[in-house]
């Protein structure tokens, strides 16, 4: 969801919301887009310390009503479609609902569900939101140490390692695909070769895992001495926590992270990841052979950092 700046324009098939109260219009859905999600709740019990969208305590169920009705107006089935929060699975079976609906409507869509997994660890809920679930969905669910006092501190919620595990054995259970996310800060750096040992040895049915920069904004800014980061700095742990997934077997993706950045053997995993309406290049990108492969930046990184020196190649 993002408001309709002076410079932006409207298609057809753009789904949008005026806000009465301040005459605005809100883009909820918007066609032409690279990457398509629909924001479920503002609701979390993680406090991540890089979290780019801040919880909120307030009931919005409202969100999720608005999202059934997006998924009403749109009229092309998009390649994939992310449910992001927020912590999705806090509307509990309403999540079940939404999932079933966009299978109904776009069988051939598929859907990825933003998640930290806690929830999972109650079997009858798992059972009862994951069995028979369409064949197209699979979940992102974060992991940031091999250990709880690790992980716990990342997302600021004591017990949250246990659960995640438990969640994400009750996905492996139900045969569900599960995409592990792991954001670039400083406490997770200190242990990421370790952590991707741990998933190669204890986790090893996972599709991919992702590492991904941090985006510099909402509690990152708070957090900056933990958060910021210059990846060029980092190569030799990144390289030797990509040796570890590799000699396991697990692929893995970069994300958010500007091909100047990284070293040259990671680029063909880099992806084109930052969604078009959060992306910017910079002038010195303009000279560059590989920019056209490369996801280039946060449109915020003036108010915040960038993921290191970026230079053309």
């Amino acid at each position: 969801m993002r408001r309709l700046n002076a410079d932006d324009s409207l298609c057809d098939g753009d789904v949008v919301r005026r806000d009465a109260r301040s005459s605005r219009v809100e883009v909820l859905y918007r066609e032409s887009d690279r990457h398509h999600a629909l924001l479920l709740t503002n609701r979390c019990n993680n406090h991540c310390l890089m979290c780019s969208q801040p919880p909120t305590p307030q009931d919005d169920g409202w969100l999720v009503e608005q999202a059934f009705e997006v998924l009403r107006q749109i009229r092309t089935a998009p390649a994939s479609l992310g449910l992001t929060g927020g912590e999705p699975l806090l509307l509990g079976l309403r999540l079940r609902a939404l999932l079933e609906a966009i299978g109904e409507r776009f069988p051939a869509t598929s859907i990825e569900v933003l998640s930290n997994g806690r929830a999972l660890c109650d079997a009858a809920f798992a059972s009862a939101l994951l069995a028979g679930l369409p064949s197209r969905v699979s979940w992102l669910v974060p992991l940031y140490g091999p250990a709880d006092f690790v992980h716990d501190f990342v997302v600021q919620s004591p017990g949250a390692f246990d659960e995640t595990i438990a969640g994400l054995l009750a996905l492996r259970a139900h045969r569900q695909p599960v995409q592990l996310r792991i954001v670039l800060i400083r406490p997770v750096l200190d242990v990421l070769v370790e952590l991707c040992r741990f998933i190669g040895r204890n986790l090893p049915f996972v599709r991919e895992v992702a590492l991904m920069a941090c985006e510099p904004i909402g509690f990152a800014l708070a957090n900056r001495e933990l958060c910021e980061l210059d990846l060029a700095a980092e190569r030799p742990t990144l390289l030797a926590a990509t040796r570890e997934l590799e000699r396991f077997r697990i692929p893995f993706v970069l994300m958010n992270t500007p091909l100047c950045t990284l070293p040259e053997r990671l680029w063909p995993a880099a992806s084109l990841s930052i969604s078009d309406w959060k992306q910017e290049y910079l002038a010195e990108c303009d000279r560059c052979t590989v920019r056209e492969r490369c996801c280039g930046l946060f449109a915020w990184h003036s108010t915040g950092w960038r993921p290191g020196a970026i230079r053309p190649i």
